[in-house]
């Protein structure tokens, strides 16, 4: 079984390229920077991430163009596909990305670092409970993924 489930930050904007042809279809590319669990480095400190390359595809490449941002924590989930190519001076370079199959936000919007900062951040004056904001009636986006 090929399938993963990643958490982590993105180290840059997506790149977003389109497809040529009859239909011309997103393909976002992003990295994402996943900490290590129980590792530390020579000086006894955690070690800080992998960096984890991400291809999102249609919808979801341009789901990631519209909300995702540099710093931003996000869940993903997919399966990992390895190939290779031979670059100009005749080297085999083999690449491992993780084809998106769902993305999500991992933290609210106004949500930066670690969990001790969420708990001492005032709430937004339109905040409701558990962080969330509170979208007025009227305002439809049929990119966002939840009603």
């Amino acid at each position: 079984m090929n399938y993963i489930i990643l958490m982590g930050r993105l180290t840059r904007d997506p790149d977003i390229r389109y497809s040529q042809g009859e239909r011309s279809i997103a393909v976002a590319k992003y990295t994402l920077a996943v900490d290590r669990i129980g590792r530390t480095n020579q000086e006894g400190h955690e070690q800080t991430a992998d960096f984890i390359n991400c291809v999102a595809f249609d919808k979801s490449g341009e789901f990631a163009e519209k909300y995702f941002r540099q710093g931003m924590r996000v869940l993903i989930s997919g399966r990992i596909q390895t190939g290779s190519y031979t670059n100009k001076e005749g080297i085999k370079i083999y690449t491992t990305d993780i084809i998106i199959g769902t993305q999500e936000f991992a933290d609210s919007k106004n949500t930066s670092g670690d969990a001790s900062q969420v708990a001492s951040k005032p709430a937004p004056s339109n905040a409701i409970g558990n962080g969330f904001l509170n979208i007025p009636d009227g305002v439809e986006d049929p990119d966002l993924p939840f009603n």
